[in-house]
């Protein structure tokens, strides 16, 4: 070896390839020159500088596959609702909140979930009891609805006249029409965001990504896929790569979000615009990998789109319908560009799978890697569709967490709760499956994540009944899928995801090893090292290593 090296020694490394199991690595500069048995390593790192493991449990770097970098990093500042167990709870947290802050100029909030209101719809009349004078903006818990106050409405200049954006909903009193407080869908994307986008600096969005890199570190998280990047997240993202001197915290790879219109012309020039961004980020550490599109909405506010009616008879219209989707999607698969779909409903992921047929047809017969986000709800036959497809199934365990499925599976009441999150039939299927959190929808971490996936238990509140177990994962499957499968799910699959020889120095070092603690170690395990490019990024082990 020409280089000074360091030798990683003596632990239990899970590499997530063949063989899955090693003793010890070598890393020279930012790659792996060796992964094997400590004897055969002793030998080649004679003056190396040496780490002993002492036995620690060591695996490749959790890549989060499905995540919002610089929502997840501004969420951390928002008044956390979600365990707030009823609308007094909520009223608690804004009013205190409020005295506490005299001089924010409006209340943001996050996480409230809608059993907590017992049945009773949301209204801006409940927020304005404990705060009228400011705009209050409060995210549910997927963050596909926002329910505000009557300030907030004044301040998006939403009145009773005010139409429904395509896709979404203002919702309004039945026997009044007056706006009730909650907007649903592009109501949210299309209103509140750009809205609340504008009164953010740029100095605040860097703080923001910051703090989610380093969360993301903290707990054992090397890379990510963001999901809805516009042109404030990619100028973030650029401003933390020059400031890095070319690198980042973590590798990113990231979705241009497409907006639907009423213009196919429209459409189609938000993927240009794309293409011009993923010709000019192509690096290691930021790259545009394509498209997302939000096919439907969320199943706790029946704005998913199913085959069936909801328990309440109702259903939900597509966000974008085959006809909008399908030039979408064909002009991006044209371009290079992999097409992520938000799809939870049944019946959208029949809609994403059918444009997908469409743009194969239109475009010939070549590589491509295209994905669909979520799956909670979709058909046998789609499942089968799917993997003869080659589409990634991108799914995130910890939204089948039980603490949080109450109202899900309410609003569902039939057979189709029996298939919730069937992680395990897309790899039967011959699918990759890619796992990811959809932060800050859920908690980020990637270890209650992987409890969540191999027990169907809850990380919230673990003496909750499992949902489902027949789901769950094996333990060595559930930390490949995290890591090896979600490099892949992004073309990362030749750079990282594996502790191989020839792949980036990019791993973790836990303080327990589920695979001899038992999944319930993954709620208390501690990330002693993260390690990204051979550079140790985080470091809160007292042991010296």
């Amino acid at each position: 070896m020409t280089a000074k090296a360091t030798h990683y020694r003596g632990g239990r490394i899970f590499t997530a390839a063949e063989p899955a199991w090693a003793e010890s690595m070598i890393v020279e500069d930012s790659q792996l020159t060796y992964v094997g048995d400590t004897v055969t390593a002793d030998a080649l790192t004679r003056d190396a500088d040496i780490v002993e493991l002492d036995g620690a449990f060591v695996l490749p770097g959790f890549i989060d596959a499905h995540t919002h970098l610089l929502m997840m990093g501004q969420s951390l500042q928002k008044v956390d609702l979600q365990s707030a167990v009823d609308l007094a709870g909520i009223q608690d947290r804004i009013g205190r909140f409020a005295a506490d802050n005299p001089t924010a100029p409006r209340i943001l909030g996050r996480s409230w979930l809608f059993p907590a209101l017992g049945g009773r719809p949301p209204t801006r009349q409940m927020i304005d009891a404990v705060e009228a004078d400011r705009p209050v903006y409060l995210d549910s818990n997927d963050v596909h609805s926002v329910w505000v106050n009557s300030a907030a409405l004044h301040e998006l200049g939403i009145d009773d006249h005010t139409p429904d954006p395509l896709g979404g909903r203002i919702e309004r009193d039945p026997a009044t029409g007056h706006a009730t407080g909650m907007l649903y869908e592009t109501a949210v994307t299309q209103i509140v965001w750009p809205a609340l986008a504008k009164v953010v600096t740029d100095h605040e969005r860097d703080v923001a990504l910051a703090a989610a890199f380093e969360r993301y570190l903290a707990d054992g998280v090397t890379g990510a896929v963001d999901m809805a990047l516009g042109a404030d997240e990619v100028a973030a993202l650029e401003r933390a790569l020059a400031a890095g001197g070319g690198t980042l915290p973590l590798r990113v790879a990231g979705h241009w979000l497409i907006t639907r219109t009423d213009s196919t012309e429209e459409n189609v020039r938000q993927v240009r615009e794309a293409a011009t961004y993923a010709q000019r980020l192509q690096g290691p550490w930021l790259r545009m990998a394509g498209i997302k599109i939000i096919i439907d909405g969320v199943i706790d506010s029946c704005t998913a789109t199913m085959k069936e009616p909801y328990s309440d008879g109702t259903n939900a219209e597509p966000i974008w319908d085959l006809e909008s989707l399908a030039p979408v999607v064909t002009a991006a698969d044209a371009a290079g560009l992999q097409v992520a779909m938000h799809a939870i409903g049944d019946e959208a992921s029949e809609i994403g799978l059918t444009a997908l047929e469409k743009a194969i047809a239109a475009n010939g017969i070549r590589p491509r890697r295209h994905r669909m986000e979520h799956l909670e709800t979709i058909t046998k036959d789609n499942v089968q569709r799917l993997a003869q497809l080659g589409v990634v199934a991108s799914m995130q365990p910890v939204h089948a967490d039980p603490a949080i499925q109450e109202n899900w599976r309410a609003v569902l009441g039939d057979h189709r709760v029996e298939r919730a999150y069937p992680w395990p039939e897309m790899t039967s299927a011959g699918a990759v499956l890619a796992l990811g959190s959809d932060a800050p929808t859920a908690p980020h971490p990637p270890l209650p994540n992987m409890y969540v996936a191999t027990t169907r238990k809850s990380a919230i509140d673990p003496t909750l009944p499992p949902n489902l177990p027949e789901y769950a994962l094996p333990m060595a499957d559930a930390l490949a899928h995290a890591t090896r499968d979600a490099a892949y799910s992004c073309c990362w699959d030749d750079l990282t995801g594996q502790l191989v020889a020839g792949k980036a120095a990019d791993f973790v070092v836990l303080d327990g090893n589920p695979f001899t603690d038992g999944a319930g170690s993954l709620l208390t395990s501690r990330v002693g090292l993260t390690v990204v490019a051979g550079r140790i990024r985080h470091r809160t082990t007292p042991r010296p290593l």
